[in-house]
């Protein structure tokens, strides 16, 4: 058995103009088990919705000891934390290598806030859409949220 919260997250949103998003989410620890499917409207894109999985996630998760290890399919999303991108975007004002401004920065800090609140957060990247089990039915959940936000043409956050 696991010894760690295994989280699973995927972002999707409406190809035709991002009007639409919506997060996937699947957590496991011992024997407790819970699916998240959240929808959003306000204009997303791919990468504010893999952002936003990993913050849904956080955000359903009490402030714990026991370690937790989120599997992404977004290089983006990983990337930031294993090769400790925010640390020089915070030193740097906000800025990235080429000197331009972190877009989403306002996803970024609520998720670094997140992650920094947890003692131990390990991130692993996965590959999308070859048939990995959590991560075909996270996409699932995403692909229904935004289903549902396009049905019920939410506004900026949905749930």
């Amino acid at each position: 058995m696991k010894d760690y919260i295994d989280v699973w997250t995927d972002g999707s949103c409406d190809n035709k103009n991002n009007e639409f998003g919506g997060v996937g989410i699947v957590m496991n620890y011992k024997s407790h088990n819970r699916e998240i499917s959240k929808a959003f409207g306000g204009g997303q894109t791919n990468n504010t919705m893999e952002m936003m999985a990993v913050v849904v996630a956080l955000e359903n998760i009490a402030t714990t000891n026991i370690p937790i290890k989120i599997h992404s399919d977004s290089a983006y999303v990983v990337n930031c934390f294993l090769q400790k991108w925010y640390v020089n975007w915070r030193k740097n004002g906000w800025k990235n290598s080429k000197k331009k401004a972190v877009e989403n920065k306002d996803i970024w800090e609520r998720m670094i806030e997140l992650v920094e609140k947890q003692k131990d957060v390990e991130f692993v990247k996965v590959k999308g859409h070859i048939g990995i089990p959590l991560n075909e039915r996270c996409d699932q959940l995403a692909k229904s949220a935004v289903k549902k936000a396009r049905e019920k043409k939410y506004g900026k956050e949905a749930s």
